[in-house]
């Protein structure tokens, strides 16, 4: 099986800082169907089935509020993956977060408050 390279950004160019003992990092459940993602993407979770998926700011199943930040490599383009998430207590950079086609400034301010209100503060800079 060839390897596939899917970026070369790491957790280290999303986080700017994070709780002592990883605690600011969950493991997850990446929905199949999200695709190929990368660190920094920002994440919503499915209400009914607790899986995460790429922010969706027009749904109304939960992934239209802003839950968590991807921080590894995923392919979940046809099965579920387990991921690991920034969920609470961190600083992140703000122009490492990767955001869905189309979304406007008041979604992604609202994404932004979502993520705050969880502890994940993003700031300019690296």
């Amino acid at each position: 099986m060839a390897l596939k390279s899917l970026s070369y950004k790491t957790d280290a160019d999303v986080v700017k800082n994070e709780g002592r003992g990883r605690i600011s990092r969950d493991e997850g459940i990446l929905a199949s169907g999200s695709g190929i993602l990368r660190p920094g993407r920002v994440l919503g979770r499915i209400a009914a089935s607790s899986k995460l998926v790429p922010l969706a700011p027009a749904a109304s199943d939960g992934s239209q509020t802003a839950a968590a930040v991807l921080l590894e490599n995923v392919d979940a383009t046809s099965a579920d993956q387990r991921v690991v998430i920034l969920a609470r207590h961190a600083e992140v950079v703000l122009q490492a977060l990767e955001w869905p086609a189309g979304i406007n400034a008041t979604q992604q301010a609202a994404a932004l408050a979502a993520l705050e209100a969880k502890g994940v503060v993003a700031r300019m800079g690296v």
